[in-house]
Parts: C-alpha cells; sequence; structure tokens
C-alpha cells in the first residue's frame, strides 16, 4: 500500500484519482504541500429541494438551472414524480424542468417513497403530503431511520394530519393526510429550517395564516423562494424577541425559472483546505453568502484567514460571491453560541481547521449535531481521537486544542453514512502528517458529488488505497 507524505505515488495515480467513481467505498487523502486553482462550487442542496417541491405545487412550467444533482435532490425529484409532478431532466442544456401539480392538487403515490439519506427531503414533503387527502409512506436508509422526525410530526399533527411510525416518530413512516388542515401559530423548539419549511408548506394549503415564530434566526431562502413563486408570506418581530413568519393559505402559485447558487456549505471543504495549507491559493466561485447561512466565513476569518468576496453579486434574489483564500497560519477562537443556526451543518469542518490551528477553539451549542445524519459530534470526536487531536467533547459542546503544526493522522475514520464526516476527514488528511482513510466515500454523492474529482484538480490526493508498483 501507499501510505505517508514523501512517498512517490506511482504514475496511474492523478488518472485513477480524476477518473474516481463517486460510490468508491475506502477513501484516502495523501499530504500535499498547497493547493491552486479555480473551482465551482454545486449546486445548494438545501434551495434545490425547495426550487423542486414548490415547482411541483405551482401551476406551469418551473425551470431550475444550477440544480445539485446528488442523490438527496434526485430522491426528491423521484418522490414529486410519485405524486404526479412531471419533473425531467436536459442534459444537453443541464436545465430541470418541472411541471406542477399546484397547490391543492397530486395524487397518492402508488408505492413508498424512498428518500435514501435525505433528511430534508423527509421533512419537508411531510409538510406537502399532512396537507393532502391521501395515505402515503416514507423510508430511507439505515441512517435516515434513525433521525428524528418527532421535531415535524408535532406541529403537523396539531394541524390535521395522522402519522404511524416506529418509536419516536423514525421512519418508515405512514402519513394520513388530509385538506382540511387547521392554521397554527408555531414557536420553533429548535432553530431549524427544515421545521420551519415543513410547517409553511402545509400552510400553503390551509384555510387562513399559519405562522412559525423563529425565537433563533434560520436560514431564511424558504420565505425567499415562496414569494418567487407567489404566496404571500409576511415577516414581523416576535415579542420576546424573534421572527414571525406568516404564510396565507390557498394562494396560486405560478412556475417560475429559479438559478440555484452555489451551496456555501460544500465551498466550505475546499475552503479549509487552502486555509490550512500555507501557500495555497484558490477562488471558489459562484458561493452563497447569505448571512444567515455564512457563519462559518465570519469564524474562519476571526481565526485569520484570509478570505476575500469577490464579484458580489445577486443570484436567484441571494447573495453571491467568488471566494478567494490564500493559506496561513489560523489562531483559536471562541465561536459565539448564538452563529451556531448559521454554520450548524459547517462544525465537522471547522473541527479540521481547530485542529490545524494554533492554540484552542471552543464550539458551544452544538446539540443539535446530534440530530444529522449521524450524530456528528460523537462523529466528529472519534475521528479527531483517531489521528491524534486533542480535544474535549460534552454534551452540547466541543474543544479542540491545536499546536499549529500539522495534526498526527494515520487513522481510519468512520464516517456512519454521514457525507460531511466523510469530506472533513479527507480534508484532514491533506495537512496531516499521515494519510487519514475513511472508512465510505460513497455519502459523499448525496450531496457533493464528484468532490474528489474537484479537490484532486486543486492538487489535493485523494483516491482509493492503491497498490505500491
Amino acid at each position: 500500500m501507499v501510505r505517508g507524505p514523501g512517498v512517490a505515488f506511482p504514475p496511474s495515480f492523478r488518472e485513477v484519482a480524476l477518473s474516481l467513481s463517486a460510490h468508491s467505498a475506502k477513501l484516502v487523502a495523501h499530504p500535499v504541500g498547497r493547493l491552486q486553482g479555480r473551482v465551482r462550487a454545486p449546486g445548494d442542496k438545501s434551495a434545490s429541494h425547495r426550487a423542486l417541491m414548490l415547482g411541483a405545487l405551482a401551476l406551469g412550467e418551473t425551470t431550475v438551472s444550477g440544480l445539485l444533482e446528488g442523490e438527496d435532490v434526485l430522491a426528491t425529484a423521484a418522490a414529486l414524480r410519485a405524486l404526479g409532478a412531471k419533473v425531467t431532466h436536459e442534459r444537453e442544456t443541464g436545465l430541470w424542468r418541472v411541471r406542477g401539480f399546484g397547490v391543492g392538487g397530486g395524487r397518492e403515490p402508488a408505492d413508498v417513497l424512498e428518500l435514501g439519506n435525505s433528511g430534508t427531503s423527509a421533512r419537508l414533503l411531510a409538510g406537502i403530503l399532512a396537507s393532502h387527502p391521501f395515505t402515503s409512506v416514507m423510508t430511507g436508509d439505515a441512517s435516515l431511520r434513525r433521525r428524528p422526525m418527532r421535531r415535524v410530526i408535532e406541529p403537523l399533527s396539531r394541524m390535521g394530519a395522522r402519522f404511524e411510525g416506529r418509536e419516536g416518530g423514525r421512519l418508515p413512516l405512514a402519513i394520513v393526510g388530509t385538506d382540511e388542515m387547521v392554521p397554527i401559530d408555531y414557536r420553533l423548539p429548535v432553530a431549524s429550517a427544515q421545521v420551519k419549511s415543513a410547517i409553511l408548506l402545509a400552510g400553503l394549503n390551509t384555510a387562513g395564516e399559519t405562522t412559525v415564530i423563529e425565537p433563533e434566526a434560520t436560514r431564511d431562502h424558504p420565505e425567499r423562494m415562496l414569494r418567487h413563486f407567489g404566496a404571500e408570506v409576511r415577516v414581523a418581530p416576535a415579542d420576546g424577541g424573534g421572527k414571525r413568519i406568516t404564510v396565507v393559505g390557498w394562494p396560486e402559485l405560478l412556475g417560475r425559472d429559479i438559478v440555484v447558487a452555489g451551496d456555501s456549505s460544500s465551498a466550505a471543504f475546499a475552503v479549509v483546505a487552502a486555509a490550512i495549507r500555507p501557500g495555497s491559493d484558490i477562488t471558489v466561485e459562484n458561493v452563497g453568502i447569505n448571512p444567515l447561512r455564512a457563519g462559518l466565513y465570519q469564524t474562519l476569518r476571526d481565526m485569520g484567514a484570509d478570505i476575500a468576496f469577490e464579484n458580489e453579486r445577486e443570484i436567484g434574489g441571494e447573495p453571491v460571491a467568488d471566494l478567494h483564500v490564500k493559506g496561513g497560519v489560523l489562531k483559536g477562537v471562541d465561536v459565539p453560541v448564538e452563529r451556531a443556526p448559521s454554520m450548524i451543518d459547517e462544525y465537522p469542518i471547522l473541527a479540521i481547521a481547530a485542529a490545524c490551528a494554533e492554540g484552542t477553539t471552543r464550539m458551544l451549542g452544538l446539540a443539535e449535531l446530534r440530530a444529522k445524519e449521524s450524530d456528528r459530534l460523537a462523529s466528529v470526536s472519534a475521528g479527531l481521537l483517531a489521528n491524534g487531536v486533542k480535544h474535549e467533547m460534552g454534551a452540547a459542546d466541543l474543544v479542540v486544542h491545536g499546536t499549529g503544526s500539522a495534526p498526527a493522522g494515520g487513522g481510519l475514520v468512520a464516517t456512519h453514512l454521514d457525507h460531511r464526516i466523510a469530506m472533513s476527514f479527507l480534508v484532514l488528511g491533506l495537512a496531516a502528517r499521515e494519510a487519514v482513510a475513511i472508512d465510505d466515500g460513497s455519502p459523499i454523492e448525496t450531496s457533493f458529488p464528484g468532490f474528489a474529482q474537484l479537490m484532486n484538480g486543486l492538487g489535493a490526493r485523494i483516491g482509493p488505497e492503491i497498490e505500491a508498483a
């Protein structure tokens, strides 16, 4: 096997790595020097799901460009087809077209809706299915079947739908919908754009006004996109702080043209990989920089990262920029707890930056990480331990002690079917003293098809283990 820094790779390594199947199992990231080049961020996963769903609830045709063609989004497309929407992809142009059935339309699916690893698909579709008068069943892979659905079941049940599932409301889940939903005012117990979206989607097919109260702000592209399709959405201050988001039921949504900006969460892997390798100089194009999702980039700047937002513009109503990143030395910081909702998906890759920084980084308010594709807090901790990174994990916090030098590396990380754990520890392998392996790279396909190829194009060495020549 080829292992460790300073070992010459066989001549075929680059060709093998660049043609790497996204479904390879064990992957290894080898230490490299600097990264250089320009890449384009894949489409925003959250916006891609919502563009397809709102296109299905609209009349007429919706065209979507820049859609993320990962497995999670493709699961949403397949489910919408089962409900009666016509969803097609033009390979020549890259455009996706959705011919919808309208807010009150749709048909009972003929089979179980198989959603793979996609928690976003499951929670948002629950809002649509709850407000339609038929019974449907959702299931997913082993990881998705472990994820909590109670957080959407509770408000949707109050609106009138019925649910039958495993203990804790987990998938497989039967949804007995109704077209006689009642509007509610619902205060989110946790900051979750998915729960907010599920309630607002149900509210579209509910007479009257449905309101979600957010004590802490979450990403606001649900509200932006609802308005774009013609829904009446009001946002006002809530008593005691936060926001009230109200949708008026039974609108006539009309098909629209949607341009999906680049995914800030996906761009984070290349950005951190460059930031922790001195001498690196890369640009990641077309990255969404909505302030409610850009907490990681502010935190990296607090750590001393050289990140410039260039060519700032708007795409589909969302602020976008090209991120120019130069590698250097990072310093440990205390991450403000109130920043967590704007970067909850980015804490695994932030932990990698912290492992390579000089000093201690404290991350607080991370309870939501335990309800993701894996228990991400525990998964990150186990991965850091396997690679010699000193840290402490609490019930909802993580403290990482960086030394300012390359972490030891050399470990094998269990991904637990979690794409962000997989990509984060591959990034660690690029900066560690010894190569870092992950047990399964296939989950990466859910959100970032072509991740290894894109990173290798910047100078990374990510691929399957290769026998020495």
